[in-house]
């Protein structure tokens, strides 16, 4: 019986997750495709009745936004159906479920932070992907924590800042969208919170329910973009466009600010700063200045 079982291997929570368990000295074994691939659920069930953790963290999912327009079926087989499983699973051996989900869930409007309990309209073939896995979580019965966050990054994989420093390296200016705004997350801080809660969770099922974990403060694209070349010593100017000027086959959010309120009050975790977790991965990056 190992304490952790981790969907995901190679995506930028899964990385964080493996190396604070490292640092922890925490049992943790992270699932890849080739041993539990979410494009059949039915793995992933079987994964969780094998190795019978005492908890289980997916922080794996179809992350394509844009794809996900012409793959809908896809994406929600691995969004929306394996978390599903994931939950049953876990409820038969009554063992918490920490899943990752997405401000995207959410229609994008407006201007207040959205709440957990708020409506869910998604504006896109991922969002919808992932509100079908939120649901099927729900329905489960399981003890479980669904943790919406926004924006991520880290020094792993594709992210924003990972791109906006390979642009500044041929481009003296660069246009970035400016009307949309949300709380840019550090993965770190992510896996940080996922672990905390799935011990808590361990200690008191009566903390079930959904929660919403993103960055402070909430900022703009642009402004995130800005940051993030004066924090890497790079002179590549900023223009801000509207996202009309920017259009992409997947909607995207204007407003995808998160209330975080509960996940304070629950579980001791406030949001974390965006600007301190960018300074750790430009240093992890070797590009801080």
């Amino acid at each position: 019986m190992s304490d952790l079982l981790v969907f995901g291997r190679t995506g930028q929570v899964a990385r964080e997750l493996q190396h604070l368990a490292s640092a922890q000295a925490l049992d943790l074994r992270g699932l890849g495709r080739d041993s539990a691939d979410l494009a059949r659920p039915g793995a992933c069930a079987a994964a969780i009745q094998a190795h019978r953790p005492r908890a289980v963290i997916n922080a794996a999912a179809y992350t394509a936004v844009d794809r996900a327009e012409d793959d809908e079926a896809l994406a929600t087989a691995i969004n929306g159906a394996a978390p599903a499983e994931m939950a049953v699973a876990c409820a038969a051996l009554n063992i918490p479920l920490v899943h990752i989900s997405t401000d995207y869930v959410f229609p994008g409007t407006g201007h207040s932070p959205w709440a957990p309990g708020d409506m869910t309209a998604p504006a896109n073939a991922y969002g919808r992907s992932k509100s079908t896995g939120e649901e099927g979580i729900r329905a489960s019965r399981a003890t479980h924590a669904i943790l919406r966050t926004a924006w991520v990054f880290s020094a792993h994989g594709a992210n924003f800042v990972k791109a906006m420093l390979r642009l500044s390296e041929t481009r003296d200016q660069i246009s970035v969208v400016d009307d949309q705004i949300g709380g840019p997350t550090p993965a770190r801080a992510i896996a940080a919170a996922c672990l905390s809660i799935a011990q808590q969770l361990q200690d008191d099922e009566q903390k079930t329910g959904t929660y919403h974990f993103s960055g402070a403060p909430d900022a703009s694209w642009c402004t995130f973009a800005r940051a993030i070349f004066a924090a890497a010593g790079r002179p590549t100017r900023v223009q801000g466009i509207p996202t009309n000027a920017y259009p992409t086959p997947a909607v995207r959010p204007l407003n995808s600010r998160l209330d975080c309120g509960a996940t304070t009050a629950v579980f001791g975790l406030p949001r974390p700063n965006w600007q301190a977790g960018l300074r750790d991965c430009l240093a992890d990056l070797g590009t801080l200045k």
